[in-house]
């Protein structure tokens, strides 16, 4: 009796549910996500179910970088100008404003390239660079690399370069270390898994996952700025840690995050291998790390310089300064020129001139295609060697917010109904008023209209205008000419090529008032 209701009961239940299905209507939309309608996703080949066995093969080569620093931090006494102010110096107190000196640690990661012991990290995570409220300077003394097996050693430091923030330390272990090898970042795509590994706040060795959310990507505009991005946790500390591909492969060393809270809000970044091992080699080979040079200022290609040069925007760059003698002078390109490719390498923001130069080898022989006065043109040039920053940021100077005393010509109104802007000749009395060398030729801003986008561009009084349009102006008369030709052909910006002071000229797109002219 017990087997025949069994058998009754699943029958009545089949019967009820194809009584269901035929009550709905022919062709009837169902939720995409109703019960039958979604298949269990089996994982892609080559994408695990865990990061387990990937990150216990790793972990083993990650390391803690720690750092002892004497830091100097302002003494100042709190009482100061009170009754308590002899009290705070006769119990202890230093009340004549001397630093004094504390001891500070600083926690970092890095990984570990070579079983006889040789350690990639970030050069800021061993560079003395304790911050703080009345800190005067920090010396790091000591730096210490734990393993995770907690054995620690002291590091030697064989080479460090601050502009990539990459260092190389050594130690020494009688026995051979766990390793791991950079990969090729140049096949790392938008989506793929990423793993990183470091020591967030001093936790230890800490695995986190995610995936690569951008490429290329630049976060302070420098020569050597281009990051992996991802959404793997990383926090302080994990700098200088390795992030890894699938295949276990260093693809990226965890640099930076943006974050407006400290902590990790998704926005991670790397510097990607392909960037990273070649000053890696170079450091291990004992030498300084050479990159390549032209000797040239640059602007990017905005919105208003490329509506003066009536070319697309996000394409090239224009050359605002060339540097006597060196490569770009040797092989004949001019202030003015807007270099679109190199070495067949097409210039955008993500693949600016800077990057690609630097990231050449010294002596190398590469093609340069420029725009100059609209036709194209290719040049070629021998790659230099870029002098040390701190010879490059003194050639370059300082630019000045001194303002002339010039005043408006009788027939500047052109200009100032143009684009906001009276001028005057420069003659060499006003040269030396504002500073400037009395061979400089051009145009002195006397007045700048406040409602115009000159203004709004930021241009002063005392300003010199070297050129408009590329055309390069020495009278009233020729900015006018200049400013109306611009107009004639069509084009709503005006190109100024501005000096301020002593400093470097820079181009500056200037729109035009419509309707105006002579």
């Amino acid at each position: 009796m017990r087997y025949a209701y069994a058998i009754t009961a699943a029958l009545l239940a089949g019967g009820a549910s194809a009584t269901m299905v035929l009550q709905q209507p022919v062709g009837a939309q169902v939720a995409q996500n109703a019960p039958g309608q979604i298949q269990a996703a089996a994982p892609r080949p080559g994408a695990p179910l865990s990061f387990a066995d990937l990150a216990a093969k790793l972990q083993p080569a990650v390391v803690n970088i720690s750092t002892t620093q004497r830091v100097q931090v302002q003494n100042q006494n709190p009482f100061a100008g009170t009754p308590f102010g002899d009290l705070f110096g006769r119990f202890g107190g230093s009340g004549d404003g001397q630093p004094i000196t504390r001891e500070a640690t600083s926690l970092g990661s890095g990984f570990i390239v070579s079983p006889d012991g040789y350690v990639v990290t970030n050069n800021h995570v061993i560079s003395g660079g304790a911050q703080g409220r009345g800190i005067v300077s920090s010396v790091v003394d000591s730096i210490t690399v734990t393993l995770p097996d907690r054995s620690e050693y002291k590091a030697k430091v064989i080479g460090r370069d601050p502009y990539s923030d990459l260092a190389l330390l050594k130690i020494e272990s009688k026995t051979p270390l766990p390793f791991v090898q950079f990969g090729d970042s140049t096949r790392t795509r938008v989506g793929d898994w990423v793993v990183a590994i470091g020591n967030p706040f001093g936790l230890g060795g800490t695995v986190t996952a995610g995936i690569v959310s951008a490429l290329h990507r630049s976060i302070s505009g420098g020569a050597y700025d281009r990051y992996i991005q991802t959404d793997a946790s990383i926090n302080q500390g994990n700098s200088g840690g390795p992030m890894f591909d699938l295949s276990g492969n260093v693809i990226g060393i965890n640099t930076a995050i943006f974050s407006p809270t400290g902590g990790n809000v998704g926005i991670g970044f790397a510097i990607p291998a392909e960037q990273a091992k070649p000053v890696i080699e170079q450091l291990k080979g004992g030498g300084r790390v050479k990159r390549g040079y032209l000797g040239v200022g640059i602007q990017p290609m905005s919105e208003d310089i490329a509506s003066g040069l009536g070319l697309p925007k996000d394409r090239g760059e224009i050359v605002s300064r060339v540097e006597p003698g060196e490569a770009a002078a040797r092989a004949g390109i001019r202030q003015g020129d807007v270099i679109v490719k190199v070495n067949n390498r097409e210039v955008t923001p993500d693949e600016t001139l800077s990057y690609i130069v630097a990231n050449s080898p010294v002596g190398t022989r590469m093609p340069i295609e420029l725009i100059r006065d609209g036709k194209r043109m290719t040049l070629t040039v021998v790659v230099g060697e870029r002098p040390p920053e701190d010879q490059l940021a003194a050639a370059a100077g300082d630019d000045d917010d001194g303002d002339g005393s010039a005043t408006p010509a009788p027939n500047a109104q052109s200009t100032r109904q143009s684009i906001g802007l009276g001028v005057q000749a420069l003659t060499p009395e006003v040269a030396r008023q504002l500073g400037v060398p009395t061979t400089t030729r051009g145009v002195v801003v006397a007045q700048v209209d406040p409602n115009s986008d000159a203004a709004q561009e930021g241009i002063q009084r005392g300003d010199i205008i070297l050129s408009i349009n590329q055309r390069p102006v020495t009278t009233v008369a020729d900015a006018a000419a200049a400013v109306d030709a611009a107009r004639k052909a069509g084009r709503s910006t005006a190109l100024l090529f501005i000096q301020r002071g002593n400093g470097t000229p820079r181009y500056i797109g200037v729109k035009i008032n419509s309707g105006s002219g002579n």
